[in-house]
């Protein structure tokens, strides 16, 4: 299914540059490639890539800008960013620009390679999807659009956070565990060990939006010990 899906890799270092290419044109990916952010923004924007393995610092533009850009064009558009080091800052910084996920370096190939087969798999056609979300008199959620208005303020959406606003909602009977989460919204394998936060960043990005005070949550609330439940949605099925 991802045989031949089209990668660009946005990377400085020469040696992680080449090692990341061979290993995924091995993996049947066809991959192209800059060397700085400059040419990185320019490719990012015109081309048409599956996905965007993008470093953060670059010469030039650096990945925040480009994420920044090109999310402003297409919210759609799958990105997976590479930070030099696991501090909150540069992690939730690029999630909340809009990137689907984030490795830190040093990282695993292999698994480098399984998150990005992930994040490209698109694997919810059997779950019930909503077309609109509505939480409240004043809150509702396109979820065709991938946008929506809260009270007077209009709302846009990425389409990961869409898919976790829709798995929520079609499941809002319960609690759903982050585990849970990244195996159905991000696509990762149930056997696959990870340490990563972009469950409960993009969980406060979606309550920022949403919520009309995000420290006190009514809608996208977190049961302790068993994940986050979605209270008051009623939906239209699309």
């Amino acid at each position: 299914m991802l045989q031949n899906a089209k990668l660009l890799i946005v990377e400085d270092e020469p040696a992680i540059r080449m090692g990341l290419i061979d290993v995924f044109v091995y993996h049947g990916f066809e991959v192209d490639f800059a060397d700085n952010g400059d040419t990185g923004l320019e490719k990012a924007l015109s081309g048409n890539f599956d996905l965007i393995l993008l470093d953060v610092m670059l010469p030039g533009i650096d990945g925040f800008e480009i994420c920044n850009r090109v999310r402003a064009k297409s919210r759609e558009q799958a990105i997976i960013m590479l930070t030099a080091k696991s501090g909150d800052e540069d992690i939730i910084k690029g999630l909340s620009l809009g990137a689907d996920d984030y490795v830190s370096k040093p990282f695993s190939v292999a698994q480098l390679v399984l998150r990005v087969q992930a994040v490209l798999r698109r694997s919810h056609s059997d779950l019930p999807q909503s077309a609109t979300i509505t939480l409240d008199a004043e809150t509702e959620i396109d979820c065709l659009n991938m946008s929506g208005i809260a009270g007077s303020t209009e709302l846009t959406f990425t389409r990961r956070e869409i898919d976790l606003l829709q798995y929520l909602d079609a499941n809002s009977q319960r609690p759903v565990s982050r585990d849970e989460l990244l195996h159905k919204v991000w696509g990762y394998a149930d056997d696959l060990e990870l340490e990563t936060r972009t469950v409960d960043i993009h969980i406060a990005k979606l309550r920022r939006k949403i919520e009309k005070n995000s420290a006190t949550p009514v809608f996208l609330v977190t049961v302790r010990g068993a994940g986050y439940k979605l209270i008051g949605a009623s939906n239209t099925d699309g």
